[in-house]
C-alpha cells in the first residue's frame, strides 16, 4: 500500500506540475480565471461508498479513481473545490435539487436530472446486474421478477429507469447498496438490481456467501460530473477541462489503482546469481548427456558387431553427433552467456537492449528444443513411451497445426495449404494424440524448413481403410545417395545441409519410432533440387458415435472481460515469479491483481481466506507442499476455480499426473506468453458471461 500511495503521490507531482505550466495557460480565458478568482468556495458533493471510485481508506482519508480524476480537473484549472461529504445518496440529491452544492463528482445522467443539472467527462461505464441468493432460480430476464419483491437503493438513477421501461416491476427501496444486499441475503428480498462491479465488490468484501449475479441487464451505469444548470461560467469551466482530458490521461489513473511498479529482473542481484546457477547446471547436464551418449554408442557398437559394415556406420554416425551436438549446444549458449553479459554494459541504448534480451531468448528456445529431442529419442529409445488412446478429431489437430505454421511460412514468403478429404463423420477417430501432433510437427516443420520458395501442401483421406497425412513441399530434395539415412539417429542428408540448415537430424527419426508405435510408418518420395512428399500411414479406427462436443473459442474480444482478475501465482523462485508477473502485466487486454505463495501450503492458506482468487499459475515442485498435494486440497475448497500446473516436468507422465490431481491445464517451463495468454482468454472470457 506505501507503494502505491509514493507512486499516486510522485504521478499527481509530476501532473500539477505539468498541466499548471502548460495547460492552464490556455485552457481558460481571462474572465473564467477572474470567476474562480471571485467565487472561492465552490463545492463538489462526495459520496464516498462506491470503492475503488469513491471510498474511505484505512487512514479515514478519502481516495478512490474518481478521487484522483478531481484532482487532475483540479491541477489543469488551478483550483481546489470545497469538498461536501455524504453519507447518504438521498442528501446528495436533495441538496442538488435545491442548488444547495454546485457540483457532484459522480453522478448518472437521467431525463429528471437534467432538469437542475448539466453533465461531463464520463469516465467509466458498468451493466447493471440482478442478484438473488444461490439455489433461487427466478430467471434471467427482469420480466421473470414482476411477481417478486426486488429492492434498489433510495434516489438511484436505476429507479427513474425502471420505472420508465419496467413498470409492472414491483420495486422497494433501501438507504444503500448494501443493506439492500444483506436484507436479500436474509430473504427480506427476492433479488436486488445494482452496478456489477459495486456490487461484486461488496459481495466478496462483505462475505455475502449466499448471494450470485444471476445475469447482468440491458441498462447500464455510466458516471458523469453534474453541474448546477444555471452556473453559466462553472459549467464552460468543466465542459473544457473534461473535453481536455484524453484517454491516455485516464489509463493513468487507472494504472495507477490497477498496477504496481515493477523492478526489471535482470537488475537484480538474484537474477543474476540463479542465472550463473542455471549456466553452470545445463553445463553439468551437458556433460552428463555426453557421458550418456558415449554410453549408448558403446552399447550399440556390441550390439551391431555382427554385421561389420552397419555398426562402422553407426558408430560414424554417433561420433559426428557428439560432434553435432557439442557445436549445436555451444552455439545457444555462447548467445546465451555472451549477450546476458553485455546486457550488463553501462552506455547500451534501449534498441539495442531490446535485440540483446531478442538473442537471448531465441538462443534459450534453441537450446531448449535441442535437450527435448535428446531426451525424447532417448526414451523412446530405452521403450519407456507408452501408447496411450483417445477420441481424436484429426480435423482439429490438423487446423491447429496448420495455423501453428502459418506465419512461419508466410515469413520465408512461400504459400501453405491444406485439404482435408475427410467428411465430419470420419473426422473423429481412436488414436494417441499427442503422438500424431508431435509426428505431424515434425514432418511440417521439415517442410517449411527445408523450402526457399513455392509451396507446402498438407493432405489428409482415407484410402484402403488407412487414415493419409500427406506432407508435400517444393524444397531443397534429398539426394538419391543419401535417403536411407534420413530416418537413422542423429543424422541430417549431408554436412552441407548441416551448415545451411541448424538441427541434430532427430525430427524424422522422433517422427519414425513415434509411428511404428502408434502401428503405422512414414513413406516418402523426394527429388534432389525439386522437392520431397512424406506420407504418415495409420490405421484408420474411426469413432461413429463420438462423445466429443465442439467447444465455443474463447472470445478474442476483451470487452467482456472483468475490471480485475486476481491472479495466485504458486511459486518458490524468484526470478520465475517475477518473470510470470512481469509478462502477465503486460497484458494490456487485463487488468491483473496478483498474489503470491511460495509454496503449497501457503496457496492453501490464501484460497482459504481470499475468497475473490480468480485463476491460480501453480508450480509443481516445491518445498513444504507440493503443487499436486495443494492442488486437491484446494480443489475441495473451491472446485470452480481454474487451476493452471506451470513446470519444468513436461513430458506425457507429468501433464497426465498434474490433470489427474485437479489442474485444468498446464504449461511448461520456460513459460511461452503465446501459449498463456489464450489459456488465460479461455477462463476469464468464461468467468465474464
Amino acid at each position: 500500500m506505501l507503494k502505491k500511495l509514493l507512486y499516486t503521490f510522485f504521478s499527481l507531482i509530476v501532473l500539477t506540475l505539468f498541466f499548471s505550466c502548460s495547460n492552464s495557460k490556455d485552457l481558460l480565458t481571462k474572465e473564467e480565471k477572474q470567476w474562480l478568482n471571485d467565487h472561492d468556495s465552490i463545492s463538489i458533493a462526495l459520496f464516498p461508498y462506491y470503492a475503488p471510485y469513491q471510498f474511505i481508506n484505512e487512514k479515514k482519508q478519502i481516495d478512490g479513481i474518481l478521487v484522483d480524476y478531481l484532482l487532475l480537473i483540479e491541477s489543469k484549472i488551478d483550483y481546489k473545490f470545497k469538498r461536501k461529504l455524504y453519507s447518504n445518496w438521498e442528501e446528495v440529491i436533495s441538496d442538488a435539487k435545491n442548488n444547495k452544492v454546485d457540483i457532484v463528482l459522480e453522478i448518472q445522467q437521467t431525463p429528471l436530472r437534467e432538469e437542475y443539472l448539466k453533465f461531463y467527462g464520463q469516465f467509466f461505464e458498468s451493466n447493471y446486474v440482478i442478484v438473488t441468493r444461490k439455489g433461487e432460480n427466478y430467471g434471467k430476464k427482469l420480466e421473470n421478477y414482476r411477481d417478486k419483491l426486488v429492492t434498489v437503493p433510495k434516489d438511484y438513477s436505476i429507479i427513474e429507469i425502471l420505472n420508465n421501461t419496467q413498470s409492472e416491476l414491483n420495486i422497494l427501496t433501501e438507504i444503500d447498496d448494501l443493506t439492500c444486499l444483506k436484507k436479500v441475503s436474509t430473504g427480506e428480498y427476492d433479488a436486488f438490481i445494482g452496478i456489477k462491479a459495486i456490487t461484486n465488490y461488496l459481495i466478496k468484501t462483505e462475505n455475502l456467501k449466499n448471494l450470485e449475479v444471476v445475469s447482468e441487464t440491458e441498462y447500464k451505469y455510466a458516471a458523469s460530473i453534474g453541474v448546477q444548470r444555471d452556473k453559466q461560467i462553472l459549467n464552460q469551466i468543466l465542459s473544457k477541462v473534461t473535453a481536455g482530458i484524453t484517454n491516455s490521461d485516464k489509463e493513468v489513473i487507472f494504472d495507477n489503482w490497477l498496477y504496481q511498479a515493477v523492478v526489471p529482473f535482470y537488475k537484480k542481484t538474484k537474477f543474476w546469481i540463479t542465472l550463473t546457477g542455471v549456466i553452470l547446471l545445463l553445463l553439468l547436464i551437458i556433460l552428463l548427456l555426453n557421458r550418456y551418449l558415449n554410453y549408448l554408442i558403446l552399447q550399440k557398437t556390441k550390439e551391431l558387431s555382427v554385421a561389420k559394415e552397419r555398426a562402422e556406420e553407426s558408430n560414424k554416425l554417433k561420433t559426428a553427433f557428439i560432434h553435432n551436438i557439442s557445436h549445436e549446444i555451444r552455439t545457444p549458449m555462447n548467445g546465451i552467456i555472451g549477450f546476458s553479459e553485455l546486457l550488463n554494459d553501462p552506455e547500451i541504448t534501449p534498441d539495442t537492449q531490446k535485440e540483446y534480451s531478442k538473442i537471448i531468448m531465441d538462443s534459450s528456445t534453441q537450446l531448449i528444443s535441442i535437450i527435448d529431442d535428446i531426451i525424447e529419442i532417448s526414451r523412446l529409445e530405452t521403450n519407456q513411451v507408452k501408447v496411450e488412446q483417445q477420441e481424436t478429431d484429426i480435423d482439429k489437430v490438423l487446423q491447429t497445426l496448420f495455423l501453428d505454421f502459418q506465419s512461419k511460412a508466410i515469413s520465408k514468403n512461400i504459400a501453405i495449404r491444406f485439404n482435408n478429404t475427410l467428411t465430419e463423420d470420419q473426422n473423429v477417430i481412436l488414436i494417441d494424440k499427442l503422438k500424431i501432433n508431435k509426428i505431424l510437427y515434425n514432418l511440417i516443420d521439415n517442410a517449411i524448413k527445408f523450402t526457399k520458395e513455392g509451396i507446402v501442401e498438407i493432405w489428409s483421406g482415407v484410402e484402403d481403410n488407412k487414415l493419409m497425412v500427406r506432407i508435400k513441399d517444393t524444397g531443397i530434395g534429398i539426394k538419391e545417395e543419401d535417403q536411407e539415412l534420413i530416418f537413422r539417429n542423429f543424422s541430417q542428408s549431408e554436412k552441407e545441409v548441416t551448415k545451411s540448415y541448424d538441427g541434430l537430424g532427430l525430427g524424422l527419426s522422433i517422427a519414425q519410432k513415434n509411428a511404428k508405435l502408434i502401428g503405422g510408418y512414414i513413406e516418402f518420395t523426394s527429388m534432389f533440387s525439386e522437392g520431397s512428399t512424406f506420407t504418415l500411414i495409420l490405421p484408420y479406427l474411426p469413432i461413429i458415435n463420438s462423445t466429443l462436443q465442439n467447444v465455443d473459442t474463447p472470445d478474442n474480444n476483451m470487452s467482456n472481460v472483468p475490471l480485475k482478475q486476481v491472479v495466485l501465482i504458486v511459486e518458490d523462485g524468484d526470478v520465475n515469479f517475477l518473470f510470470l508477473k512481469t509478462i502477465l502485466l503486460k497484458m494490456n487486454s487485463y487488468k491483473f491483481v496478483i498474489h503470491r505463495a511460495e509454496n503449497g501450503k501457503e496457496a492453501v492458506d490464501l484460497c482459504t481466506k481470499n475468497e475473490g482468487i480468480d485463476l491460480i499459475l501453480m508450480d509443481i515442485r516445491m518445498p513444504i507442499m507440493d503443487g499436486y498435494t495443494a492442488t486437491r486440497k484446494i480443489k475441495k475448497l473451491r472446485p470452480n476455480i481454474p487451476i493452471i500446473a506451470q513446470t519444468a516436468y513436461s513430458t506425457e507422465e507429468d501433464i497426465k499426473k498434474a490433470l489427474n490431481a485437479g489442474c485444468d491445464d498446464f504449461v511448461s517451463k520456460p513459460v511461452d506468453r503465446k501459449i498463456l495468454k489464450p489459456m488465460l482468454t479461455k477462463y476469464f472470457s468464461v468467468f465474464s458471461k
